[in-house]
């Protein structure tokens, strides 16, 4: 689930191992390269971070991130 704090929407992810945290992580670069929008976001083996905000915008959360938070989860 994601959740809007601090300007930004933010979701954890947890996967069996590093090879399908980094599969994910593969996926969700090829539709933020085609969005040209790009997340902040970690990886430590098997947990992703993400944190959505739109630079451009001030910083905040705007539909375009949502669009994509959306386009992350049916990734799973």
């Amino acid at each position: 689930m994601w959740i809007e704090k601090n300007n930004k929407l933010f979701r954890s992810f947890e996967f069996k191992d590093f090879k399908e945290a980094f599969a994910f992580m593969t996926k969700v670069a090829l539709i933020v390269e085609k969005m040209n929008h790009h997340p902040d976001w970690s990886n430590s083996y098997n947990k992703v971070e993400i944190s959505l905000c739109s630079h451009d915008a001030g910083d905040i959360v705007t539909d375009k991130d949502r669009e994509l938070a959306e386009k992350i989860t049916n990734l799973l």
